[in-house]
């Protein structure tokens, strides 16, 4: 057989479904093989949004999504989107085409040095030089891009290698245990927080893994102890639980940022530092703050960051064992401390995030929006945020009660990541409700996918925040320098009339009362839907002046 053939049927050992990409004239060989397989090829319109695609896709499955694009200008349209996975702890494996190995050693058309650019950016990225070596490279980008913690694995397949025959047979995949926590560090973890008088547990990106976000309510529970989620680590706790303390502040001054101010034992649970700097919650009383941290990996060293005691391996295994010992250890007299301590914190942020739900405004209020998508998304259905300023609105209003159902870069933090990773969430979740929101900045950025979403007739739902410029820059701008911004508007199509000229369903929102009906009516379309939302971001600097002036309120 070919060797794009054994590549392919590797591909089918893996159990890929779906391949999300834009192929060129290097991949030839590899897309005929692939007309002969099961695995669904997405076309898409740009390679960021295929790299996106696969990103939210490996997100929610926790198996590899995978993408596809030429050498050369293909390769570097990727970039973007794979540096996200790989920050965001997204499982990706990336195939990229390559010129024939005869001409690499020398100036030639759109030859580079791809995988030397890809490195910094991935866990592994590998060249095939030969095609006996195809089962085992592609065997390892698998296992690494979805070992702990997940991330990106480059391929690169030359268009004369692809060419070659080969005799040989994928190799199987083996399921691999994450090694357990250490029973000791366990016993220590036990001991200083039966010593704490005042705890509070942060939730990272880590936690919400199914089986970890489990144990970590079991712990939540055992120790009475309330938690605070990143805004990569939504539905770690559901949110309708007491013990949930909502999400992380904005990094300017919020209620349970400052709510860290007063612990002296913090319980970090898979929490990246790429998320949100230690420097924005551990704040004062750091001579006096024990932190135990709990993760797969070893603590970053951060001076702002310097954990008592590390409990490295699995993380739900490590949550576990420490239930199991406190249980064992304090049987009958549990929980330990009294949740009831930060009920009037969790009353004061719960209404807050309620207070604008009966505003009539119009253009209308972040909140306000938000409130009623929350109102009308399931508790299982997946919101994917796009970064501006509706980024930090999503980020702190809209809460969750299931793990992993609202999808931020906030690791990478890339405009317009959203609308293309909701056509890798329909693929991985046919039968949740996907709905992004981006700003009409983030949007236009990757609105060509929206012809994928078309052809393949998914019904996502793209929601876009108008308000003509570069919200989140304006609002940093004027903050840092007493109000003052440099030019940052911008003009914007007629989005319904656009989403029209896609051939599908459109409308723009012009009074408060008409967003739910317009949620139930595009969900209710046989392919993808948009709705344009004009947003009061006068409400950004409010927001700014308020929590400037906040205090605990325990």
């Amino acid at each position: 057989m070919k060797a794009s053939d054994l590549f392919v049927r590797c591909l089918e050992a893996e159990g890929v479904e779906q391949i999300f990409g834009v192929p060129g004239e290097e991949n030839a060989d590899f897309m005929i093989s692939l007309m002969e397989s099961d695995i669904d090829f997405v076309l898409c319109r740009h390679e960021q949004g295929a790299a996106f695609a696969a990103d939210a896709y490996g997100r929610l499955t926790g198996k590899a999504g995978v993408c596809l694009a030429t050498l050369g200008p293909g390769v570097t349209n990727l970039l973007t989107g794979i540096a996200d996975a790989n920050m965001d702890r997204a499982p990706v494996v990336a195939i990229i085409g390559q010129g024939s190995t005869t001409r690499q050693h020398k100036e030639s058309h759109q030859i580079m040095d791809a995988i030397g650019m890809c490195k910094p950016i991935s866990k592994w990225a590998q060249a095939v030089l030969a095609a006996e070596n195809i089962t085992e490279i592609v065997r390892k980008a698998f296992k690494v891009a979805e070992t702990e913690k997940p991330g990106l694995c480059v391929i690169e397949l030359p268009e004369d290698i692809a060419k070659e025959e080969i005799d040989d047979t994928p190799m199987p995949p083996v399921k691999v245990r994450r090694p357990g926590a250490d029973h000791k560090a366990v016993a220590s973890a036990a001991e200083l927080i039966s010593n704490a008088k005042n705890p509070i547990i942060l939730a990272g990106n880590g936690a919400i893994r199914k089986r970890a976000a489990s144990q970590l309510t079991r712990l939540a529970h055992n120790l009475g102890v309330g938690v605070v989620n990143t805004f990569m680590g939504k539905g770690a706790v559901p949110m309708d639980d007491a013990h949930c303390l909502y999400t992380i502040g904005l990094g300017m001054g919020d209620y349970n940022n400052l709510a860290f101010d007063t612990a002296d034992l913090v319980i970090s649970c898979g929490y990246d530092l790429v998320e949100y700097a230690p420097a924005a919650w551990n704040r004062a009383n750091k001579d006096n703050k024990t932190i135990i941290h709990m993760d797969f990996w070893p603590a970053e060293v951060d001076r702002d960051y310097t954990p008592t005691l590390e409990i490295v391996g699995d993380l739900a295994d490590g949550l576990w064992q420490l239930n199991e010992l406190i249980e064992k250890q304090h049987k009958g007299n549990l929980p330990l401390f009294d949740i009831n301590i930060r009920s009037n914190l969790r009353t004061t942020l719960t209404e807050d995030f309620g207070a604008e739900k009966g505003d009539t405004s119009f253009p209308m209020k972040p909140q306000k929006i938000l409130w009623d998508v929350r109102e009308f998304l399931g508790p299982s259905d997946i919101l994917l945020s796009d970064v501006g300023a509706h980024k930090m609105w999503v980020s702190r209003y809209y809460q969750c009660q299931n793990p992993n159902t609202c999808l931020i870069s906030n690791g990478f933090c890339t405009m317009g990541f959203a609308m293309p990773g909701s056509i890798g969430a329909k693929f991985a979740l046919p039968n949740q409700k996907i709905l992004s929101i981006s700003g009409d900045a983030g949007f236009m950025m990757n609105v060509q996918e929206l012809e994928t979403a078309v052809r393949r007739k998914l019904n996502i739902v793209a929601m876009v925040w108008v308000d003509g410029e570069y919200g989140l820059i304006k609002w940093k701008q004027q903050d840092h320098f007493d109000g003052k911004h440099s030019k940052l508007d911008f003009g914007n199509p007629d989005f319904a009339k656009m989403a029209e000229s896609f051939g599908m369903w459109g409308r723009e929102v012009t009074g408060p009362n008409q967003l739910l009906p317009m949620l139930e009516e595009a969900f209710q379309q046989e392919g993808p839907a948009l709705i344009a939302v004009p947003v009061d971001y006068t409400e950004n600097r409010k927001l700014t002046a308020r929590l400037g002036e906040i205090e605990v309120p325990i």
